[in-house]
């Protein structure tokens, strides 16, 4: 029986290092059959997951043996810290190491959503030259509003600083001598949705959260600016944001988090046929080059546990 046991995919390099070392079960797709999951965790020191295994009582329960939950990423929302720590058990992120991915993804998003051109391939692709349609905006000069002024949003805040925008960012635990204040403005969450041209949520879902973004927030922000929440699902009230983008009270949105993932095609039905919408499957984290960084992370961090340095 497997000490360490991968339920979503990593980087496969990491798992070569860790099965080296010890018994390692990987199968990417464990997390779609919870009875073998719980046949597997009898045994196991050591689960590693990304964000859709949910690490709940009832799955710890399942594994007596267990010291270390393993997060391919660094969101906890998925992971009950509480229930581990009771048990002993140590939950280990990848701290830091998407970051690059996620700011890039911020960034992207911002020049899509605000050019427009690049969402109407198929137009030019039926023989249409719809040049005046398709000038779009700027991004420089443009006001980037970070809501949560974290780590994430410090990478996107210098990225948009570099391009030419005024930054301003909410974020009422960040201390106020914190270095990343000189590149953002210190401001309240309705002043950031009122003033930004760009609105991007960096912040965890929590009660507090929860449905943040709603029809209220939605109509504090300009009806031309856009929001992109790579953070997590639940933050944004989906169905009063799609109401917003099919009246024209907003000028876009780009989704990678939604409230329930995957996204099923009935809720991803309202956002059908809306103009200036991107959508992706919780992605923004990951890239080649990420998905090594945080793999390789967790895999030293698993080993300097159980001992066996590779």
């Amino acid at each position: 029986m497997a000490d360490i046991v991968i339920t979503e995919f990593m980087d496969e390099a990491a798992v070569a290092r860790l099965a080296h070392a010890h018994d390692t079960l990987y199968e990417p797709d464990l997390v779609d059959d919870l009875a073998a999951l719980h046949d597997h965790l009898a045994s196991a020191r050591v689960l590693i997951v990304r964000n859709r295994t949910q690490v709940n009582e009832t799955l710890l329960s399942m594994g007596p043996r267990l010291k270390v939950v393993g997060r391919l990423g660094v969101g906890l929302d998925n992971i009950d810290v509480m229930a581990c720590k009771a048990r002993s058990i140590r939950v280990i992120p990848a701290t830091g190491a998407n970051n690059i991915s996620v700011a890039e993804y911020v960034i992207t998003a911002a020049l899509m959503l605000l050019r427009g051109a690049w969402l109407r391939s198929s137009e030019v692709a039926d023989g249409h030259w719809p040049r005046q349609a398709m000038m779009g905006r700027e991004l420089a000069a443009k006001t980037m509003a970070l809501v949560g002024f974290g780590e994430i949003a410090q990478e996107v805040a210098w990225r948009a600083h570099m391009m030419g925008m005024q930054v301003v960012a909410y974020d009422p635990y960040l201390a106020a001598d914190h270095p990343g204040w000189q590149i953002a403005r210190n401001v309240s969450l309705d002043a950031a949705l009122e003033l930004g041209d760009v609105v991007s949520l960096h912040t965890p879902l929590t009660e507090a959260t929860r449905n943040m973004i709603n029809a209220t927030a939605l109509s504090g922000m300009k009806p031309d600016a856009v929001l992109i929440n790579a953070a997590r699902g639940g933050i944004v009230d989906e169905t009063a944001l799609a109401e917003a983008l099919a009246a024209g009270r907003l000028g876009g949105a780009a989704l990678d988090v939604f409230e329930t993932e995957p996204l099923s095609a009935e809720a991803g039905a309202r956002f059908k046929g809306l103009a200036n919408t991107i959508l992706t499957p919780h992605i923004a984290g990951v890239t080649g080059e990420s998905n090594q960084r945080v793999s390789e992370l967790i895999a030293d961090k698993v080993l300097e546990v159980l001992g066996g340095q590779v």
